[in-house]
């Protein structure tokens, strides 16, 4: 073995000694494993885990901000008018985010399905007892950057969706018929297409449903003037998992509330919200009005730097640490080996985290909630299947026991290579 090895090595080795010595120190490993008498979730065999791949859905998003839990206890107590609640709401809404007005949905593609009700049927009793029959409505959607799994939410409305890719084809894909512009896109692309869609006097939606943090991004769409957009409450707002906020123009928010429950007779009429999502989720805006951001970030950086101290010790593994421009973005560690060399994939590694005790969920290419027919991306664009660790959703003290786990597969896989 060379110097330059060696020294590398010594390197690694000294950067995560007090990891190490954290770890011995606290005891944590054995305090947290312990497994005591149970919990409301074991009891009835269901496994809870250490959460490294962060805010999905099927994995039960993110948990609730204390200020959420408690505006939700609060909530329970009283009975309310739920029309009067979520236009209150909307009224505070439009204070906090500067947008026209807004409410309180059944998470990001609860919003996705009101708005495409809302520009399709508006407020007209007899056209939003007419959905999902588009008949005589202009019922074009507009998918701008292409399908998604989501986009079930639009068509159950009854919205015929029309697939662009590139905000070039977005002008001409605008017809007589079309009654809204979906998209995810960001920065000049989404700005470019905003120009477009006023233009041509069509509503746009925005979704960005893991758009907070930062907090920011509430105002920043309403200062863009966008017609629509939404976040979901349950990923990094840390809201009720069922809710989310749909915001912009007063008109177009009010149609939305005609065609969502409780209206009995309206499409949306299954995407209840109750007092509880409503209030926790306004708690959970206002809590992050109050956050320092730079802080946290600061917090979750230094989880993910402890797991890779760790896991850096064992030859032939690299690490690297950035923040995502799109989806979850907080500090991501991405680690690799020679998955070919070693014979042990990023599944089998995955696989392992998954059946150890305790549980760990890294994130890798596949998604268990995927239903096996759908296709977001382009055949000849295949995804690289890579483990990275999600900062945001691991609990202090956490990032320890992760660290400890992931260098132990790592270097049983490693030595069984060489055997």
């Amino acid at each position: 073995m060379s110097e330059t090895v060696n020294r590398r090595a010594v390197l690694k080795w000294a950067s995560a000694m007090p990891v190490f010595g954290a770890i011995a120190a606290d005891s944590l490993w054995a305090a947290v494993t312990k497994t005591g008498p149970g919990n409301v979730y074991t009891r009835i065999g269901v496994r809870p885990f250490i959460n490294a791949r962060g805010t999905w859905t099927y994995l039960s998003g993110s948990l609730e901000l204390p200020e959420v839990r408690a505006a939700k206890q609060e909530a329970s107590r009283h009975f309310v008018d739920i029309f009067e609640l979520q236009r209150a709401a909307g009224k505070r809404l439009a204070e906090l985010s500067g947008a026209e007005s807004g409410m309180v949905t059944s998470g990001a593609a609860g919003a996705m399905a009101s708005a495409a009700a809302a520009c399709m049927a508006g407020t007209d009793p007899k056209k939003i007892w007419q959905l999902p029959d588009t008949t005589g409505l202009k019922n074009e959607v507009i998918m701008l950057g292409g399908r998604s799994a989501f986009d079930s939410a639009l068509r159950l409305t009854g919205a015929k969706l029309v697939v662009v890719h590139q905000v070039d084809e977005l002008q001409p894909a605008i017809t007589p018929q079309t009654a809204m512009i979906y998209t995810t896109m960001l920065g000049e692309r989404l700005q470019k297409a905003i120009a477009i869609a006023k233009s041509a006097s069509v509503p746009l939606m925005l979704d960005d449903a893991a758009g907070i943090p930062p907090i920011e991004n509430l105002k920043a769409y309403a200062k863009l003037n966008l017609n629509l957009y939404c976040f979901s409450g349950g990923k990094g707002l840390g809201g009720p998992q069922c809710s989310g906020l749909l915001l912009g123009r007063k008109d177009l928010i009010e149609a939305a509330l005609a065609n969502t429950s409780p209206w009995e007779g309206a499409v949306c009429r299954a995407m209840k919200v109750g007092k509880e999502e409503v209030m926790g989720l306004l708690a959970a805006v206002e809590a992050w009005s109050k956050m320092d951001l730079e802080a946290l970030n600061q917090e979750w950086n230094r989880r993910v730097k402890r797991i890779a101290a760790l896991v850096e010790t064992v030859q032939g593994v690299t690490t690297e640490i950035k923040i995502p421009e799109g989806g979850n973005r907080y500090p991501t560690l991405t680690v690799q080996w020679d998955e070919s060399k070693w014979n042990f994939t990023v599944a089998d590694c995955d696989k392992q985290l998954r059946d150890g005790e305790p549980r760990i969920e890294v994130l890798t290419a596949s998604n268990p909630s995927m239903v096996s027919a759908v296709s977001e991306r382009d055949p000849k664009s295949p995804r690289t299947n890579r483990l990275q660790i999600i900062s945001m959703t691991m609990q202090p003290g956490e990032e320890l026991i992760v660290g400890r786990r992931l260098r132990e597969i790592l270097n049983t896989a490693r030595k069984g290579a060489k055997s």
